[in-house]
């Protein structure tokens, strides 16, 4: 039997969507949230992206509309880490990663710098070269400190398995022999910061996703319920040999029910 939730962290990616396909279930649970009055916040791993930008891609390719406030990414998350870390005159930073990224650091007032940067954080860049590998590489063994978004090895398209996020945190890793401080799915920096966003207590919310290692290990390292939908990644062959269940498991988002229990 489920429990009573005033808050929803809801993954993306083969939860509400999958790729360039609807899911239906998805749209209509959204829409069931909306009008239950719930508070629910989409916590993504893409930092290449701008929660308007995540906004509009759900409202035009797949008819779900909701707001930027409902967005939550990686990105937001790890400037969010890093303006709570930083002391004074802390405020230069390196950022290899597209516009979700460097916006998020804009706008929390930081400087982005080659000289010298306080911080070095390493994200998903498409347009990445060797000579930004160098200048990031070169900061953190000066003394920088090393944030990566997520450790993502991949991200799905429909081509295959691309190279994700942590493919080039681990590069630059591998280069520096230093561990990165990591912010996305499944570490737990996100999620107390989307707790923080959301107001809600930690009983009071659920993690929905549909990937065991990213999405349902991050609510279960932060003590969170979780509900794992089989729509996207993980299959239930593969939970079932892992040695913490999700709280729930459903075959579609219509079988959950958003009223209260």
């Amino acid at each position: 039997m489920q429990k009573h939730y005033d808050g929803y962290f809801i993954d993306l990616d083969g939860t509400v969507y999958a790729g360039k396909r609807r899911i239906p279930a998805a749209k209509r649970f959204v829409e069931r949230l909306q009008a239950a009055d719930k508070d629910f916040l989409f916590v993504t791993n893409n930092t290449t992206k701008l929660p308007v930008d995540v906004v509009d891609n759900l409202a035009t390719n797949h008819d779900i509309h909701v707001q930027p406030d409902n967005v939550y990414t990686a990105g937001l998350a790890t400037a969010d880490y890093v303006a709570g870390i930083a002391k004074a005159g802390q405020n230069k930073v390196y950022i290899i990663g597209e516009i979700g990224l460097i916006q998020a650091f804009l706008d929390k007032g930081f400087e982005l710098s080659e000289r010298q940067p306080d911080f070095v954080v390493v994200g998903l860049d498409s347009d990445v070269t060797y000579h930004k590998f160098e200048i990031a590489t070169l900061a953190i063994r000066a003394g920088a400190k090393f944030i990566g978004t997520n450790p993502d090895s991949n991200i799905p398209n429909e081509r295959g398995m691309l190279p994700g996020a942590g493919s080039l945190v681990e590069m630059v890793a591998y280069t520096t022999q230093q561990r990165p401080i990591y912010i996305g799915k499944p570490e737990t920096i996100i999620m107390a910061n989307a707790l923080k966003k959301i107001g809600l207590k930690k009983s009071q919310v659920v993690m929905v996703g549909d990937n065991y290692k990213t999405d349902i290990t991050a609510g279960i390292r932060f003590g969170m319920d979780t509900l794992l939908v089989y729509t996207g990644l993980s299959t239930r062959e593969q939970v079932a040999q892992q040695k913490i269940a999700p709280t729930y498991e459903i075959n579609n988002l219509d079988e959950w029910s958003v009223e209260d229990a």
